[in-house]
């Protein structure tokens, strides 16, 4: 089963939620825990389809498409703030009927969870950080990815052009990646010319300047609730920095996942897996 759900978000801009599967079912007067997915920067939803699935044992686990991203509107000019992505998790935990629940987020989805945490504790139970700095990267590395997004070869002929560039053929792989491959054919749709993608370069690009500036320790500081802090060990938080942030974090844990890289949760599902379910479990044990 995957049932869209539609959620209002700062400004009006509408925003699209999915369930992968059906929550476990509770008495009347019950709810299953809530948790809210949260993609990073180009990602969508359907990304944490099989996290949801497997978490909707014991959960009712929904993903949400973040502006300017998957289904959801993306407004032509302006509204991609900081404040805009956690004023929209926000209102998507309170509409969606999730709180106190647990953020789990992706790199920029990450940094949204943790200061929606810090602004709104009663609303967040647990947080899950996968591979997000909390030091700022700077102008070279926005620089980078401008020039890097002006090398894709746009249109793609084919899905399996994509894949191929991505898991293969893009400067940025050092190996070749199969799962990078299918991530980034994930948000790929097809058009009159071929296969682009769903989201605007230029947004993405705005987005990232919101954050990709400043440091974030003092908001990581502030998150009061147990948070578990996860990288891949060829991904892009280094292990130095992410034992600073659990040390930071005033509940903070850390995991590690081999054979990994930025995309922990698509490079190793069953080991990301492993590395975050202790913890959840732990966060429904009264």
């Amino acid at each position: 089963m995957v049932r869209r759900i539609e959620v209002t978000g700062a400004g009006g801009v509408r925003l699209a939620a999915w369930e992968f599967a059906d929550p476990p079912k509770t008495g009347e007067s019950e709810h299953p825990p809530g948790v809210l997915l949260l993609h990073g920067l180009m990602g969508r939803a359907s990304h944490w389809a099989s996290t949801a699935r497997w978490l909707s044992e014991r959960r009712r686990a929904v993903a949400l498409d973040q502006r300017g991203h998957g289904q959801s509107d993306k407004p032509p000019e302006g509204e991609y703030t900081r404040e805009d992505y956690i004023d929209d998790a926000e209102a998507a935990v309170e509409q969606l009927g999730l709180a106190p629940a647990v953020l789990i987020g992706h790199a920029m989805g990450a940094l949204t969870a943790w200061q929606l945490a810090a602004k709104r504790p009663d609303l967040v139970r647990g947080l899950v950080i996968c591979d997000m700095r909390a030091s700022p990267l700077g102008g070279a590395s926005q620089r980078e990815w401008e020039n890097w997004f002006k090398s894709w070869p746009l249109p793609f002929a084919t899905l399996a052009d994509v894949r191929k560039w991505f898991g293969e053929d893009d400067p940025w792989v050092e190996r070749p990646n199969p799962a990078r491959g299918a991530f980034y054919a994930e948000v790929m749709a097809e058009s009159a010319d071929g296969w682009r993608p769903v989201f605007e370069p230029e947004q993405m690009l705005k987005s990232r300047r919101t954050w990709v500036y400043d440091a974030h320790w003092e908001e990581l500081a502030q998150v009061q609730c147990p948070a578990l802090v996860v990288r891949g060990l060829d991904g892009e938080l280094g292990r130095a920095e992410a034992q600073e942030m659990v040390r930071v974090l005033p509940h903070g844990q850390y995991a590690e996942v081999p054979d990994a890289g930025h995309l922990v949760h698509y490079d190793q599902p069953e080991a990301w897996r492993t590395a975050i379910e202790p913890f959840l479990d732990a966060l429904l044990t009264p």
